[in-house]
C-alpha cells in the first residue's frame, strides 16, 4: 500500500493516512495461506504438499509483488520440479538467505506454540522448500519462535520485551540472523525507528539478516497495539510488506482480532476469495 515516490510515502506515513480499500493481499499473505492451507490438510508440514500449494496458489496470480527468486522458484515448481533440487540450486548452490521463509511463518508459530520442539522442527521444514541457506530457515525459526511467545502470553496484561527476545535467542543456532536478533535485544526500544532502521536494517537487502531483527525490535515495542506496530514498522520503509507482514503476524497472536481496527479488517481483501482479484503489483 505504502510503495512509490519515497517522499510522498513517507509525508503519508506521518500523517498515518490510510489508502482507498480495498487492500489488497500481497505475496506475503498469499505464502501464508500456503502454510495454513497445509497445516489444516495435513496438520502438519508436510513440504511436498507445501510445495505444491505455494506453486497452485502461484498460478493463479502471479502478479502479486512475489521477488524474482521467488519467481524463479516458483516458477520451477508450477512445471514439477522437485523442491528438494530447485531450493539448493539457487545463488550458485548456496539457496536462498532471504526473508521470504519468515515472513509466512506466523500461523506456524500458533499452530505449535505448546510443542516448542516440533515448532523448531516444523518451521525449518516450512524454510526448506524456498530457503535451503541458514540465514533464511533461522529467520524462519525466529519468526515463529516470536509468534509461539505472542501466543502464549495473548492473555497477559503486561509482557516484557526481554522474555520475548531470550525465548527466541535461546533456541537459534549461531548464525548472521541470531547476531542480528542480539543486537536488536540491546536497543533501547525508546530509540526512534530511524535509528533502529541504522543498526538493524529494514529488509531493503531482502535478506533475512537485515529484515527479522528490525521486525522483531517492531513487535517487542509495540506488541499490545497492532496500529501502532503497523505504523512503526512502516514508517522504516525498505521492504515494507515483509516487514509488516511479519510484525502484523506476532501482534496479531497477541492482540487477537478484537485488537485489530475494524476499519481496517474491512478495507482488507478477502482472505477466501482473492483470486479473483485483478491486481498487478509490479
Amino acid at each position: 500500500m505504502f510503495f512509490g515516490n519515497t517522499e510522498t510515502m513517507s509525508m503519508a506515513i506521518d500523517l498515518r493516512a490510510l489508502p482507498a480499500p480495498p487492500w489488497y493481499l500481497t505475496d506475503d499473505s498469499i505464502m501464508a495461506i500456503g502454510i495454513v492451507e497445509t497445516l489444516r490438510a495435513c496438520g502438519e508440514i508436510n513440504r511436498d504438499y507445501l510445495a505444491s500449494r505455494f506453486a497452485a496458489n502461484y498460478s493463479r496470480n502471479r502478479r502479486r509483488g512475489y521477488g524474482g527468486m521467488a519467481h524463479h522458484i516458483l516458477q520451477k515448481l508450477c512445471k514439477g520440479e522437485d523442491w528438494r533440487a530447485v531450493a539448493p540450486a539457487v545463488f550458485d548452490g548456496m539457496g536462498s538467505y532471504g526473508n521470504g521463509a519468515a515472513m509466512r511463518v506466523a500461523p506456524l508459530g500458533a499452530f505449535y506454540a505448546d510443542d516448542l520442539e516440533r515448532l523448531q522442527l516444523q518451521a525449518i521444514a516450512s524454510a526448506e522448500v524456498t530457503h535451503s541457506h541458514l540465514e533464511g530457515k533461522v529467520g524462519a525459526l525466529a519468526i515463529a519462535l516470536a509468534a509461539a511467545w505472542a501466543w502464549q502470553h495473548r492473555e497477559d496484561n503486561k509482557y516484557h520485551p526481554p522474555d520475548l527476545f531470550s525465548f527466541i535467542l535461546d533456541r537459534l543456532p549461531e548464525s548472521d540472523t541470531k547476531s542480528g536478533i542480539y543486537r536488536a535485544s540491546e536497543l533501547s526500544l525508546e530509540y526512534s525507528v530511524a535509528t533502529a532502521v541504522s543498526a538493524l536494517g529494514n529488509g531493503t537487502m531482502v535478506s533475512a539478516r537485515d529484515t527479522v531483527p528490525f521486525t522483531l525490535w517492531c513487535a517487542a515495542r509495540h506488541l499490545d497495539d497492532f496500529a501502532a506496530a503497523m505504523w512503526a514498522t512502516v514508517s522504516g520503509l525498505g521492504d515494507r510488506d515483509t516487514t509488516c507482514a511479519i510484525v502484523g503476524g506476532i501482534v496479531a497472536l497477541y492482540v487477537g482480532e478484537a485488537g485489530i481496527p475494524t476499519d481496517w479488517l474491512a478495507a482488507r481483501e478477502s482472505l477466501t476469495d482473492w483470486e479473483s482479484a485483478e491486481v498487478d503489483w509490479e
